[in-house]
């Protein structure tokens, strides 16, 4: 098995990568765009910065997105990446239940490996260590140390089919391999199905989750679209992928994490029956036109009508003297953001927790400066934009107790100003 076309190259990707069809349609251009994570030092202000095509194309045959440009992994994935689950409490309590999930499900003993792809700080994999579980991570990034200091076994690479078999030597078959949201964001997709393929035998599970193609149609998630989301999967080409490979999506739902994640389940063994959940959704996909240009159409429009509406937002409390400003900077910000023209004049700038990496950087391309939460209860500003909109009611409700009285905007999926 050896899809070579499933291993993009760097720079313009015309093709499905997941099909290698001649079938794909311009469905918006985000314009050309820094990565969202490359937040900037004070000394890199005045550097040129590096921007990238971001534009989302449809898949007619199998009703996913994919953006056009890949960039080279260890450009998007450095070693300071500044990304860590483990600091959000929303997080935690998905992880925790999902885990719980899984391992009653599918009926997992005290003592299996659990293997990790993109494991970042181990938030995941503490879940699994809670439970009796044997760990290990592998990621890219120096998270993977900040992992194994807290006791969660970590390799600091790429995984690929050199890393699995690494794995496979030293520990064995793992019964659960998981992956969350990082199985759409490889370029080597290829590499990485070779090595979940030969990490995996009959009583293993790939259990991944992603932001799911529906969702951000349905609720106007522009600001997922970003470098790192080379895909955005529909399930029918999920069902697809794992075909060519000889396994077989058993399970699959739709979880609220992100404003909408497909969790799915994989298996190796084929005569294992598809769950009645797998045939729902590839008939929804079916009866809501995925496949089809109009949704994507009607997205691309909202998109526009939503960038308007914050911009005029913006401009109006500029010409009023309000201040406006922003909370939380997941990456997805970066690319609403710079899609919507928001510059430090209009908004200077956007806050974070006190225990984030982002603090005292600045957001690529419109150099909005990242200042402690602390900054808006002394300030109290007339408008604060929740960038984490999908998490919005519960940071509403914490900022509020804790005194804020801002009027809170909530930018997506249709703009909503909440007293």
């Amino acid at each position: 098995m050896n899809f070579d076309f499933h291993d993009a190259k760097y720079g313009p990707l015309k093709k499905c990568q997941i099909s290698n069809a001649d079938d794909l349609e311009m469905v918006i251009d985000l314009g050309h765009q820094p990565l969202c994570d490359s937040l900037l030092e004070v000394d890199q202000l005045d550097l040129p910065e590096k921007n990238y095509p971001l534009r989302l194309l449809r898949s007619k045959s199998l009703g996913h997105g994919q953006i056009d440009y890949v960039v080279p992994s260890d450009e998007v994935y450095f070693p300071e990446y500044p990304y860590r689950p483990g600091i959000t409490r929303e997080v935690l309590i998905h992880h925790g239940e999902r885990v719980e999930e899984a391992i009653k499900k599918l009926n997992i003993n005290k003592g299996s490996l659990v293997v990790d792809i993109g494991s970042n700080d181990g938030t995941l994999l503490l879940e699994y260590k809670k439970k009796g579980m044997k760990v290990l991570g592998v990621e890219p990034t120096n998270m993977a140390q900040y992992a194994q200091s807290v006791g969660i076994d970590s390799i600091q690479e790429f995984f690929d089919e050199s890393s699995a078999e690494k794995i496979l030597s030293k520990h064995g078959n793992p019964k659960i391999i998981t992956a969350t949201n990082v199985f759409a964001h490889m370029s080597t997709l290829g590499k990485v199905m070779r090595g979940i393929d030969l990490l995996m035998n009959n009583d293993s599970y790939f259990v991944f989750e992603n932001h799911y193609i529906m969702n951000i149609l349905n609720e106007n998630q522009y600001d997922s679209i970003y470098h790192e989301h080379i895909r955005s999967y529909s399930l029918k080409s999920i069902v697809y992928l794992f075909e060519l490979y000889q396994m077989k999506v058993i399970d699959a739902e739709v979880v609220d994490r992100y404003g909408g994640t497909l969790r799915v389940v994989v298996s190796k063994n084929m005569n294992l029956e598809s769950s009645q959940n797998v045939k729902n959704y590839l008939i929804l996909e079916n009866e809501r036109g995925l496949l089809n240009k109009p949704i994507w159409s009607s997205f691309a429009k909202n998109v526009i009508k939503t960038k308007n509406q914050l911009m005029e937002l913006a401009l109006d409390a500029a010409n009023k003297n309000l201040r406006f400003v922003g909370k939380s900077c997941p990456g997805r910000s970066s690319t609403l953001i710079n899609y919507v023209g928001l510059n430090k004049a209009l908004m200077p700038y956007i806050t974070e927790q006190s225990t984030s990496l982002k603090l005292g950087k600045f957001l690529p391309g419109k150099h909005i400066p990242i200042v402690d939460d602390e900054v808006l209860f002394r300030e109290q500003p007339d408008y604060v934009i929740i960038f984490a909109w999908h998490y919005g009611n519960e940071i509403i409700k914490i900022l509020k107790n804790k005194g804020l009285k801002s009027k809170f905007v909530l930018p997506l999926p249709f703009l909503k100003i909440i007293d």
